[in-house]
């Protein structure tokens, strides 16, 4: 196995080599070779990395690029303007942001950006990393036989085989993640008949021992069904064992029942104090209605303002602007957002308009290598530049703003140039690149040099500086 698959910096940064050990390969020993890892280079890298801070350290940050505004000809956004500065991190948070000369007290821990451009780091907020190949041998997909019921039947057989290897193969995914500067994920975990909750349990494990260098979430979801095949008591225990989200299924197509399907849903996120993120997949009329009811529930219930997702969510590209126009007001109102994978094909999910009637519309890489599909990178700024490509964002100011796609909404300019990130308060979420803009790094898709998770170095590595 190649340390290089797991982004390990030199012996000589023992902390660093450490803390990256321990949360890719388990603190409980998990013999990540025994799966036949395939090696292959990290996304990030950095050359000669520094000690890593531990996690809740002081440092400085010199030379850093910040964005500060456009330049216009004109109405026209030409170009971005950038500037040096100096971060104070302090306990995972900016403490300060400084001029570039600023003075650095004696002593002081200080690292060097180089002038690396900083950039939010991204969210990932809809993948499977219960349930992948990723770092074993390869597979491609059987044939589809059945649909959607075809690929459960399947599973059903797939989920045992895969349960010994789920923690390793998911921290292999992690690590992937983070060298493309994700630094959190809202994870689909399945719960289900022939797995019950042990999924939830084991990516918990997981995920639990890459704090704090990733974020994460838990969606407890039923692939195979929620209330056609009895599986609310399961489901209440998975939020009791570790997820934040109660999931859904396509309620009509693939549950039996919409509004019985879609209630008992909600009805045990409310008893469980959890939030909602669903399957919808199902198109058409049966999916806006699945959508509309959720939406009614949600703005009847204040205890869930903002915690309910639509994922997928493909029957919106079948309404017409008005009916579009009325459910996304509906939906930006009750704080139900919408994760999408920004499909492409025949028709297109309609982005531009719910974010236009103020719905957050967040993005995820759902599968990377499974019995689904094995096309996807792991990388969510693809999806910002697809994005670009499908709705024409083409010029420097709505290539930057599409950033907001993979970061869950921040840029750091405003779309009329105001700076408003990163600021004395935010996490110290994120990632540097050798480029000009935001706009550059969506464009170009340019590699990530160096990853920070609440101050600590998730993946890369800065160079030491004095004082």
């Amino acid at each position: 196995m190649s340390d290089r698959m797991f982004n390990q910096p030199s012996a000589s940064a023992a902390p660093a080599a450490d803390l990256s050990r321990r949360a890719l390969l388990g603190a409980g020993g998990l013999a990540a070779g025994a799966l036949g890892l395939a090696a292959s280079a990290a996304p990030a890298s950095a050359a000669a990395p520094a000690k890593a801070p531990a996690a809740g350290a002081t440092y400085f940050l010199r030379n850093v690029r910040l964005e500060t505004g456009y330049e216009r000809e004109g109405d026209e956004v030409i170009a971005t303007r950038t500037a040096l500065a100096t971060l104070k991190i302090e306990k995972g948070v900016i403490a300060a942001v400084l001029p570039a000369g600023a003075a650095i007290p004696p002593g002081a821990v200080v690292y060097d950006a180089g002038g690396l451009l900083m950039l939010p780091s991204f969210r990932d907020m809809h993948i499977h990393l219960d349930k992948t190949f990723y770092g074993g041998p390869w597979q491609a997909p059987r044939k589809r036989k059945g649909g959607i019921a075809g690929q459960i039947k399947l599973e059903q057989k797939l989920l045992p085989e895969l349960l010994p290897t789920l923690e390793p193969r998911a921290e292999a995914l992690v690590a992937l993640l983070q060298g493309y500067g994700t630094t959190f994920a809202r994870s689909q975990c399945n719960v289900d008949p022939v797995i019950g909750t042990k999924h939830v349990e084991k990516l918990k494990a997981a995920l639990d021992r890459h704090q704090p260098d990733f974020g994460y979430e838990i969606v407890a979801f039923p692939q195979h069904g929620f209330a056609s095949i009895g599986l609310e008591q399961q489901m209440r225990q998975a939020v009791r064992a570790g997820a934040a989200y109660v999931g859904g299924i396509d309620p009509t197509t693939v549950d039996g029942g919409m509004e019985r399907s879609v209630d008992l849903m909600m009805q045990v996120a409310l008893d469980e104090k959890a939030g909602v993120d669903i399957h919808i997949h199902e198109p058409g009329e049966s999916g806006v209605a699945a959508i509309s009811r959720i939406t009614d529930i949600t703005a009847r219930n204040p205890a869930l303002k903002d915690r309910v997702t639509i994922s997928h969510g493909f029957s919106l590209m079948s309404l017409e602007k008005p009916a579009l126009t009325d459910l996304a007001a509906r939906m930006a109102a009750a704080g139900v957002s919408v994760a999408s994978t920004v499909p492409f094909g025949g028709r297109m999910m309609p982005i531009p308009a719910l974010q236009a009637a103020g719905v957050k519309v967040f993005t995820g890489t759902d599968s990377v290598i499974d019995h689904w599909s094995v096309f996807g990178s792991g990388d969510v700024l693809e999806k910002a530049k697809l994005a670009c490509q499908l709705y024409g964002w083409s010029d420097e100011q709505a290539i930057g703003q599409a950033l907001k796609i993979p970061t869950g909404g921040i840029t750091p300019l405003s779309p009329r140039g105001e700076q408003q990130w990163p600021k004395a308060g935010d996490a110290a979420d994120c990632v540097f690149v050798d480029a000009a803009s935001s706009a550059e790094a969506v464009a170009r898709l340019t590699p990530r040099q160096v990853v920070l998770h609440r101050g600590v170095v998730a993946a890369g590595g800065f160079k030491t500086a004095r004082a």
